[in-house]
């Protein structure tokens, strides 16, 4: 198993654990699944938006924002960055900020769901689920 592989095992493994209301468990594995992202080097945007979702149900709004920033500074548009973006501001009870990226969300979605991005196909359910959620 390359190292690419074992980070997102432990991204599949965080997200089910949080999607079950595990929270102890992802309290856990969180970490270990952090450290393998960051020891893989430059990471690409799908693999921040992993090290950022982890973060987040995690807890830990600075390195989900750090991870948004970072997408969003090279891809403004990256609908994977605005939904972490927004996860980020709702973390720090910025319901200005949450609602900006929300908006920058809906109206981005239409030209960057075009582009077919490798990410938005994974992360297709997590886009959705971002598109159709009300935010303050």
């Amino acid at each position: 198993m390359t190292p690419e592989d074992a980070a997102a095992r432990l991204y599949d493994r965080v997200m089910s654990l949080h999607e079950r209301g595990r929270a102890d468990s992802v309290q856990i594995f969180a970490p270990m699944a952090m450290q393998a992202y960051e020891m893989l080097g430059k990471l690409n945007l799908d693999q921040r938006y992993d090290l950022g979702r982890i973060a987040a149900v995690a807890g830990d709004s600075a390195t989900a924002r750090a991870q948004a920033d970072t997408i969003l500074a090279q891809h403004p548009n990256h609908l994977l960055g605005l939904i972490l973006a927004g996860n980020a501001a709702r973390m720090r009870h910025d319901a200005a900020a949450e609602k900006s990226f929300h908006d920058k969300l809906v109206a981005a979605a239409p030209a960057e769901r075009a582009k077919q991005l490798t990410e938005y196909t994974t992360h297709e359910n997590d886009i959705t689920i971002a598109l159709d959620s009300k935010r303050p």
